[in-house]
Parts: C-alpha cells; structure tokens; sequence
C-alpha cells in the first residue's frame, strides 16, 4: 500500500489528532479542571484551522483508487465550514459550563469533531460507499447532540424526531443508490457519469434520481422535506441548532452539488432540472411564509433556514466558476449572519431562560450591544446593502443569470420577490428591539466573554465580507 495517499487527507489526519487530544484531556484532566476542557478544544481547534488556511493543494489529487478527492476548492470549503465550527464551539463555552451540562462539556465537543469528520468524508467521497460512511458518520452524532440536554423533554422530543428523520432520508437515499448501481455497476462517480452517458435516460434512472435527491433534500430541509426543522431545532440545545442550520446545511449542499453535476449531469437537465426549479420556488416561499408567523426566535430562524436554503440551492444550479465562487461566499456570509443571531438567542437565553420575539421588545434600552449585533444579523440575511448578505444574494442571483436560459430568469425574478418578502418579518425583529415597548424586555445582563467573542467574530465577517472585495475575489480565482 502506497502510504503517501494519507497526505492527501492532511485536513482529515489533523482533525483526527485535535479529536484525540480533546479526547485525552477530558478524559484524564483532574475533575477539577474540568472546566477548562472546552477552553482548550477552542484553542486546539483554532490553530486546526488556522493551519488549513496555511496549506495548499495544486490540482486536483485522487487518492485510495479515485475514492477520495482533494483539491484547492475542496480544502477551502473545509476552511469555510472550519470557520463555523470554531465559532459553534467558542458561543458554547456558557451553555457547556451551566450545572446540567457541565459533567460531560468533553463529550460535546467530541462529537462535535466526530460529526465534523464525517462532513469531511462527504465532500472529498469520489465513492458512494464513502460518501454514505462519511454521511453517517456525520448524522449520529449529531442525533447525539441534539439529545445532549438530557434533563429537558424538548431535547428528547427533538433527538427522536431527528433520529427518524435521518433513518429514513438514509434509507430513501441508498434505495436510489442500489438503483444506481444496478443500472451501472459501480458506485464510482466517474464511471457512474460514463456509464449514464453511454445508456442515456430511462424511467428507472428518473427514479433512482428522484430518491437521491429526496435522501439529500432532508438534510439541507428542501420543501417538501422540511417537516422536521422547526421542532428539533427548537428542541436541541441552541448551539447545536446553530450547528445544524450553518455547518451541516453548508457540507450537505456542496456533497450535493458534485453528486447532481459530477454523477449526474448528463441526464439531470433532461429530466429533473425543471422539477428543482419547482423545489427551490417551492423552499424560498414556503420558508418565509411560515418565518412570518413565528414567535418563537428559534423556530423563526429555523423557517428562515430553510429559505436560505433555497437560495442556496440556486447557487448550486449556476454550473460555471462564478456561481461556484458564489455559492462558497454565500454559505461563508451565511455562517457569520446566521451564528451571530444564533450567538445572540443563545446569550439571551443562557441568563434568562427567554426566547421569544416579544421578549426583545425594547432589548436596544437594556442590552444595546445585543441588539446591535442581532440588527446586522437580520439586515444580512435580508441581503440590505452594504452588509454582506446583500452582496451575497447578488453574487447568487449574478450566478444563475449567467445560465442564460429564460426559466432561469424566472427563477430568479421569484427569488428576488421573495427576498422582498423576507424583509418584513426580519425587520419585525428590529421592531421589536427598537420601536415596540419594553414592558416585558430582557433585563440588563452581562454576557460571558466567549459569547462577547463569538458575536465580535460574526459581526467583523458581516462587515468585512460587505465591504472588502477581496475575499470574494479569492474565491473566484480558485473556483476559476
């Protein structure tokens, strides 16, 4: 065996060693000194991090016997979604220190990483077997996670709706695989595109297809498969509902995106292109609908994801470099807006146990701060100019127009109505914080120092990203 494949999994080798350190320190650290395993794994894994903007990959390198796929792309979108994570786990430092969680703060960043690794294994997979061990070595942990709250029955509720929901989109999802390969005889993405090529369409093809897409739509929370969004993420605990609306939307949407144009770009525009344009209309309005209607925080940005989530399957339908740069900016900005309102929710209800919108009213008199960190959050992902949101619709929206197609221009033309439409119910969280009483606001509190550094971090990428164009730049060049 060729041992030097290993050094194409270089990012996957070294979160492999930050999991085993964080797993040695919670293991034989002193109890008391418990306290400040989740200060180190934020340290090991920001210089983890740190590290994979220092490396560099040229071309693209297969490894394994074409399983494994390594590139300049791929290592940076692990970046982006190391980005994530690092933020994940600095606004989890309060909730892991309270009483009911502190015995086993450990555990929580371990299977962190653990979910982490297999969201790696899904990106690189160039081999469905790989793909579906990264893809589950990425679901049960996460189940884990949403259950970590063992003393509150909205985290059993929540870990029970994610467990069923996980088995059967696997199960939908590897049904179309067997189909797959019964139509092909290989689970290889390469020999799979030739060989669908070669026999051209058939009906068990559009249903195989059909089961694929329906496997990977629960995990980015497509309409129709969205059901079960709303209550685990108000069920789980509110750093792992962040995790789940950023970092394991954004590695189940660039996994879906080789898998729909690398295995299957022959026969999707002449079958089920017109059906995802139906999917996407469908996510984008449905999402902000329901997002109207919700009070409370959590189940508002849950509904808010999946509209995300529609946007930024039109970036993936942008099958050029400028809808791939695209779509990388757009999950980065969505991850620094996303988790600051995340970061905020949670401060909020880490001191005082509140998490409705009425319960904001009036939150710039008490905790201005607060309330300007969940302003940007929410004008960001209403894309307002000039903060990031606004120029990573834009760069979306430029993306798929470059298509050149009609149905694209109409797709496009929903979209922006719908970004419209989303402006108001974002802005009746700002009402709230700044222009409706504050009879029933939030008391004046102190959040912790790592809730002060997650937000400072989010609000920097939000302005940043808005105004310094080099960063997209940098994208483009790699995805060119």
């Amino acid at each position: 065996m060729d041992y030097t494949q290993f050094l194409a999994m270089k990012q996957e080798i070294g979160l492999l060693v930050v999991f085993i350190l964080v797993f040695l320190l919670d293991t034989f650290m002193p109890k008391k000194s418990q306290g400040q395993v989740g200060g180190l794994c934020c340290l090991l894994f920001g210089v983890f991090t740190l590290g994979g903007f220092c490396s560099s990959i040229l071309g693209e390198q297969l490894a394994f016997g074409g399983m494994y796929e390594t590139s300049t792309v791929i290592v940076n979108i692990k970046n982006i979604l190391n980005i994530g994570v690092l933020i994940v786990m600095i606004q989890g430092l309060r909730w892991s220190a309270q009483d009911l969680v502190k015995i086993r703060r450990g555990e929580f960043y371990e299977l962190l990483l653990a979910t982490l690794f297999g969201m790696y294994l899904m990106i690189s997979a160039r081999h469905f077997l790989l793909f579906v061990i990264g893809l589950e070595t990425a679901s049960l942990p996460l189940a884990a996670m949403v259950a970590f709250d063992k003393h509150r029955y909205e985290s059993h509720e929540a870990a029970i709706k994610y467990v069923l929901t996980a088995v059967f989109s696997s199960a939908v999802f590897m049904m179309g695989l067997s189909y797959v390969y019964g139509l092909t005889g290989s689970l290889y993405f390469a020999n799979i595109a030739t060989a669908l090529t070669v026999q051209g369409t058939s009906w068990l093809l559009v249903v195989a297809l059909a089961f694929v897409i329906a496997g990977i739509g629960f995990k980015l929370s497509l309409v129709p498969f969205h059901l079960w969004t709303a209550d685990v993420y108000q069920g789980a605990p509110t750093p792992v509902t962040s995790y789940l609306s950023v970092i394991s939307k954004g590695a189940a949407a660039f996994a879906f995106l080789v898998i729909l144009w690398q295995v299957f770009g022959a026969v999707y525009s002449q079958v089920w292109e017109w059906m995802m344009y139906a999917l996407i209309i469908l996510t984008i309005t449905v999402g902000n609908l329901f997002a109207i209607r919700q009070r409370n925080m959590k189940r508002f940005l849950a509904f808010s994801s999946i509209s995300q989530a529609g946007y930024i399957m039109l970036g993936i339908e942008a099958v050029n470099p400028m809808g791939l740069s695209a779509l990388m900016f757009y999950i980065l900005v969505y991850i620094f807006s996303n988790l600051a309102a995340f970061g905020v929710i949670g401060a909020i209800e880490n001191a005082t146990g509140k998490v409705y919108m009425q319960d904001y009213n009036g939150l710039y008199k008490t905790n201005p701060r607060l309330a300007f960190t969940m302003m940007l959050a929410m004008f960001s992902l209403a894309g307002i100019p000039p903060f990031a949101g606004f120029f990573s619709k834009f760069f979306i929206f430029t993306g798929a127009i470059n298509q050149g197609s009609i149905a694209i221009y109409v797709l496009v033309l929903i979209a922006l109505i719908n970004t419209i439409i989303s402006l108001y119910y974002y802005l009746l969280v700002v009402k709230a914080m700044f222009i409706s009483d504050e009879e029933s606001t939030v008391a004046k509190f102190n959040s912790s120092l790592s809730e002060r550094v997650a937000m400072w971090i989010c609000v920097a990428g939000i302005l940043l990203l808005g105004i310094v164009s080099c960063f997209y730049n940098h994208l483009l060049a790699i995805a060119a």
